[in-house]
C-alpha cells in the first residue's frame, strides 16, 4: 500500500480525459481493484442519453455517481457543481478525492475552471490534475482531423492541457506508430510526462494525489482560461444516440450485424457499447468497441462481478453509439432483427442460388483472430442453432482444423486466394 497524507482541508480532485475509447473506465476499474489506501467519489459523464458506464464500472462500496445526456464542460455544467457540492456536504466522510470521468468529448478546460471560478467549489476542492489518456491506435488520426471553423478539436484541448499523458494500448501499434505519435503528443504538450501502458494499468502514486495541475501554467498557455463567458462548440456532425431494448439476443445473428457494421462504418463509428443478454446464458455480457475494434465478452470474464440477469422477468438490454453519419433508424432496426422473438423459425427449403465458392476450395476467412486459411467442407449448410432457423452458404474448416460457418456469401466474411498466397498446412 502506497504511503500518502492528505493534509490540505479541501477534497482532491482528479479529472480524467481522453478522446473515446482510450480507456478510462478501465482504469477506474483498475483503481477500484488496486489496494492504495484512497476512498473514491467517482463522477462519471456520459454524452448520450442511455447510461452504460455505470454497468461497465465494478460494483463497489466508493461512492458512483452517473451523470448523463449532457457534457460537463457545457450542458451539464452546473449539474456537476451541484453534484460536488452535495457530495461534499453529506458524504465527505466516505472518501478522500474525487475522480471525475469525463466524456470522450470533453474539452477537460472548462470542467478545470469550475474549481477556480466558483467560490464554493474552490473553498471545498483541489484541482490535483488532469489525466489524459490516449489511444495508441487511433487517437492519433483523432488529432489531425479537421474541424468546422469555430469549432474545437476536443482530442487536440485534451492533450493541450494534460498534466499527464497516458500513452494506452501500445501493444496494438508497431514501434513506428509508437514514437510518431509521442512526436505529436510533444508538439502539443512538451511539458506533460507521457507514461507508456496496456489496459489503463498505471502506478497510482503516478496519477493520484501528485499536485500536478498548476493554474499559472495554464494561463500562461490560455490567458483565456478563467472567462467563463468563452463559448465551446461541439462538433456538430458528431451525434450519440442510445436505445434501450428488451429480450436476448441470438449471439450468431448479433455477431454477424455487429462485424458487418465496424467494417462498413467503422470509420465513422467512434465509440460503441453495451450491455447485453445473450439467448441461453444468465450472463451479463459487455459489448465494447473503438472503430472497427470490437469485442464482446461476458462481465465475469472481464472481471466485473456483476448479478445475473434474473431468472424471471425483463432483460432490458443498453447500446450506445457515438459517431458521424450514423443512421440512426436503420440501425435500431438492424439490432431489434437480432432478438429472440420466441418463435422456431422454418428455413424452407434449401436455396438454389449460385454461390461463389464450392465444397473443396480453398478461401480465406474473416474469423476473430483474422483473415485465416480455410477449406470448404459444406455449402448452403443448416445452421444447429435451432433458435436460428437458417441456412448458411458455407461450413469452413480451418487450418488449425475449427470449424466456422460463413454467415452471408459476401467478401467481407470469406474471399478466394491465390496458391502462391496459401500458407501451406499439412493437416489440411
Amino acid at each position: 500500500m502506497s504511503s500518502f497524507s492528505y493534509t490540505d482541508s479541501k477534497i482532491p480532485v482528479t479529472i480524467l480525459t481522453g478522446y473515446l475509447g482510450s480507456g478510462k473506465t478501465t482504469f477506474v476499474n483498475y483503481l477500484l481493484k488496486e489496494k492504495h489506501g484512497h476512498k473514491f467519489a467517482i463522477i462519471e459523464n456520459e454524452f448520450g442519453e442511455v447510461g452504460i458506464d455505470d454497468g461497465l464500472v465494478l460494483q463497489t462500496d466508493e461512492e458512483v455517481i452517473e451523470m448523463m445526456n449532457g457534457c460537463i464542460c457545457c450542458t451539464v455544467r452546473d449539474d456537476l457543481i451541484k453534484t460536488i457540492k452535495k457530495l461534499v456536504t453529506t458524504k465527505k466522510d466516505k472518501f478522500n478525492h474525487i475522480i471525475i470521468e469525463t466524456t470522450g468529448l470533453a474539452d477537460p478546460a472548462p470542467v478545470a475552471q469550475t474549481f477556480f471560478v466558483d467560490e464554493d467549489m474552490s473553498d471545498l476542492c483541489r484541482l490535483d490534475s488532469i489525466i489524459t489518456f490516449i489511444d495508441a491506435k487511433f487517437t492519433s488520426q483523432h488529432l489531425d482531423e479537421e474541424k468546422p471553423e469555430g469549432v474545437e478539436n476536443e482530442a487536440h484541448e485534451q492533450v493541450a492541457f494534460a498534466d499527464v499523458l497516458i500513452l494506452n494500448k501500445t501493444d496494438l501499434v508497431s514501434e513506428e506508430e509508437l514514437e510518431n505519435t509521442k512526436k505529436k503528443l510533444k508538439g502539443i504538450n512538451i511539458h506533460a510526462p507521457i507514461i507508456e501502458t496496456q489496459y489503463s494499468r498505471v502506478p497510482v502514486d503516478k496519477v493520484i494525489n501528485i499536485k500536478a495541475f498548476d493554474l499559472d501554467k495554464t494561463l500562461e498557455m490560455d490567458e483565456g482560461f478563467l472567462d467563463i463567458d468563452a463559448e465551446h462548440q461541439h462538433d456538430s456532425s458528431i451525434t450519440s444516440f442510445g436505445i434501450h431494448i428488451e429480450g436476448s439476443f441470438i449471439p450468431d445473428r448479433l455477431n454477424v450485424w455487429l462485424r458487418e457494421l465496424m467494417m462498413e462504418k467503422g470509420q465513422d463509428l467512434y465509440r460503441s457499447k453495451g450491455i447485453i443478454s445473450i439467448l441461453g446464458s444468465d450472463q451479463k455480457y459487455v459489448f465494447q468497441a473503438v472503430h472497427m475494434m470490437m469485442n464482446l465478452e461476458s462481465s465475469s470474464n472481464l472481471g466485473m462481478e456483476h448479478k445475473p440477469w434474473p431468472k424471471e422477468g425483463k432483460r432490458i438490454n443498453k447500446f450506445c453509439f457515438i459517431g458521424k453519419n450514423l443512421d440512426k433508424d436503420q440501425m435500431i432496426k438492424d439490432i431489434k432483427e437480432c432478438i429472440f422473438d420466441g418463435k422456431i423459425p422454418d428455413p424452407g427449403p434449401v436455396p438454389d442460388e449460385d454461390l461463389d465458392f464450392k465444397v473443396g476450395d480453398i478461401v480465406i476467412c474473416n474469423s476473430h483472430e483474422g483473415w485465416v486459411n480455410g477449406i470448404i467442407s459444406k455449402v448452403w449448410y443448416r445452421e444447429e442453432l435451432w433458435e436460428t432457423g437458417r441456412y448458411v452458404p458455407y461450413q469452413v474448416i480451418l487450418e488449425n482444423r475449427t470449424m466456422m460457418l460463413i454467415p452471408r456469401d459476401s467478401r467481407i466474411f470469406i474471399r478466394p486466394i491465390n496458391e502462391e498466397e496459401l500458407v501451406v498446412n499439412n493437416s489440411l
